[in-house]
């Protein structure tokens, strides 16, 4: 019959081994790449979720911006309207007391502030 040296045993013995390491290397791999994948797709999810959530968020910037600049508009259309009225009104052409005056622009002025909302975007 056959007799195996002790050589021939090593030897065998030896891609045996190298074998099974190649084996579990490669399926240690092979979950490792499947794993990053499912990862990348995540991450990939989230980065259009986020980029809808800017496109979002720019949108209603846009659009406040937008309302402002009408309100502004309407603003400036009223005091128009206000001054054209009291062009020839005899009440209108009487002195404000400054203390009054300056009440009222302060008022004003502290309405404008609260609603200005560049400050807030930068």
């Amino acid at each position: 019959m056959f007799k195996l040296s002790k050589v021939n045993i090593s030897s065998i013995a030896l891609i045996i081994i190298g074998f099974v390491f190649t084996i579990y290397f490669g399926y240690n791999n092979y979950q490792n790449k499947k794993q990053l994948q499912k990862d990348n797709a995540e991450l990939s999810e989230k980065i259009e979720q986020l980029n809808q959530s800017i496109a979002k968020n720019n949108q209603i910037i846009a659009d406040n911006e937008q309302s402002k600049r009408e309100l502004e508009n309407q603003s400036l259309e009223r005091q128009e309207q206000i001054n054209e009225q009291l062009k020839n009104n005899d009440c209108a052409n009487q002195f404000v007391p400054v203390s009054v005056s300056n009440s009222l622009y302060n008022r004003a002025k502290g309405l404008r502030q609260s609603t200005d909302t560049s400050q807030s975007i930068k």
